[in-house]
């Protein structure tokens, strides 16, 4: 029994931990391909952005928010996409955020579940040995009725 729960347990600790790896690898390419949209976006709608290079950071800078000022939009259009880049970069990078920590969290989530059906199945072995000791303490007080066989206890 005791090695069927930890086969069962490490199962889904692997199931979990693949889901969460998985889900991070999406964000991840989620990230990417906002960027290329919006540094694509950028250099095809912003007269002022002349190159893909300068669209993706302006893109980037975009969404992560830093702005540092050296490409900005100019154009209103460009601007308002400039908003629906910032909107889904920081959707995004949330997304990144929570996949992260949600790595570092399965672990310490793991070893808990380890010790807590650890701690309970030690606490079943205890009290199946005091029921053992006390049907033994039982049959010592209490004769079996006639006709039974007294080893034969359940």
């Amino acid at each position: 029994m005791r090695l069927c729960f930890s086969f069962a347990m490490s199962y889904h600790h692997t199931k979990r931990l693949l889901l969460v790896r998985k889900g991070l690898l999406y964000s991840l390419a989620l990230a990417l391909i906002i960027l290329l949209f919006g540094g694509v976006g950028f250099w095809a709608i912003d007269p002022r952005i002349e190159t893909l290079s300068d669209g993706l950071w302006l893109a980037f800078t975009t969404a992560a928010t830093v702005g540092y000022g050296d490409l900005i939009p100019h154009t209103p259009l460009s601007r308002l996409f400039s908003v629906a880049v910032v909107l889904l970069g920081l959707a995004v990078l949330s997304l990144v955020t929570a996949s992260l920590s949600a790595i570092f969290v399965e672990q310490e989530v793991h070893e808990e579940e380890v010790a807590i059906k650890h701690n309970m199945a030690m606490e079943m072995h205890q009290l199946r040995q005091e029921v053992r000791a006390l049907r033994e303490q039982v049959a010592r007080l209490v004769p079996p009725p006639q006709g039974q066989d007294p080893s034969n206890h359940q």
